[in-house]
């Protein structure tokens, strides 16, 4: 058996793939009508169509439960930030959060109360460390990444420079 998914439950499947690919410009995989898939294979299903599936009533089906996320990283954190920032309705969870290994998150809501987090891609955290004279053990011990991870984010750097 291999996992192949998450699927969510959306009241108005139009305004959830304008959400995810026009504000935050994920790819459309796959487009059945009342499911939409996108790359990187998290995949969303109108809400009626979905209590008929699994065969509940509609009133069933939560909107908002604070017990899961849809994760994504970015390498241009603060061009997203600022797009949400001047987008109208979007609620967000938290302001932007600096945490101990480096990365700045934020949360927010999408049209259906389900919960996003965006943080700075961890390439751009290790090199930003780097480039600040940190030594890559430094930056393994600050960010808890793998030493190995932290010297290939290095090589690339020095590459670039060349």
């Amino acid at each position: 058996m291999k996992f192949q998914c998450p699927l969510f439950a959306v009241k108005d499947i139009a305004v959830c793939k304008e959400f995810y690919s026009g504000l935050l410009g994920q790819k459309l995989k796959y487009d059945f009508g009342e499911n939409i898939v996108f790359e990187g294979d998290f995949s969303f299903q109108q809400k009626e169509h979905f209590a008929q599936m699994i065969s509940v009533e509609l009133s069933s089906v939560l909107t908002q439960s604070h017990n899961a996320e849809l994760y994504f990283e970015t390498d241009d954190f603060d061009v997203l930030t600022q797009k949400l920032a001047d987008r109208h309705g979007i609620d967000f969870l938290h302001p932007i959060r600096l945490h101990d290994w480096g990365q700045r998150t934020i949360r927010f809501y999408d049209p259906d109360r389900h919960i996003i987090e965006v943080g700075e891609n961890m390439d751009i955290v290790i090199a930003r460390f780097l480039k600040e004279g940190k030594t890559p053990e430094q930056v393994a011990q600050i960010t808890q990444h793998p030493i190995q991870k932290v010297e290939s984010v290095f090589l690339e750097i020095n590459d670039q420079r060349e």
